[in-house]
């Protein structure tokens, strides 16, 4: 499972010109299933993500996590992080996880996140998506489980 996560004044996502959803100050996160991701790796992800300390602190110093200031998260689902484009010049989705079983984790992930009482936005699975947003820093990630 991969996320590619930004720090972010605000983020939102939009369908057929609708607004779907936004957060203000938070993490944007671009969730990729693989073959073989599982409940505990998404378990450990969100975790992971809840409090990795990538926010400021009075002494400007990256040392508070999301919950610590009361961040959002919004949750796109994201497969193409799982292209490997190191063989030609068109990437290779093999390590995907199939569109069902993606989107089982994909919702499982945000239920973890949910149950950990934060709030939590999210994209819709498969749709294509305008993301529109501010990063704070810039400050991006990638992070694995």
């Amino acid at each position: 499972m991969k996320a590619l996560i930004q720090r972010v004044k605000h983020a939102s996502v939009t369908i057929n010109g609708e607004l779907y959803s936004k957060i203000e100050k938070g993490l944007l996160v671009f969730l990729g299933v693989q073959k073989g991701d599982t409940e505990s790796n998404a378990d450990k992800l969100a975790d992971k993500l809840l409090h990795l300390r990538i926010f400021e602190d009075e002494n400007n110093k990256m040392n508070k996590s999301l919950t610590d200031v009361s961040g959002e998260m919004l949750v796109v689902s994201q497969f193409t992080l799982c292209g490997n484009c190191e063989k030609g010049t068109r990437p290779s989705f093999d390590s995907a996880e199939l569109p069902q079983r993606a989107n089982e984790l994909y919702e499982y992930f945000i239920s973890v996140i949910k149950k950990a009482a934060q709030p939590v936005e999210t994209g819709v699975f498969g749709a294509m998506m305008d993301i529109e947003l501010v990063n704070d820093g810039p400050v991006t990630f990638m992070v694995e489980k």
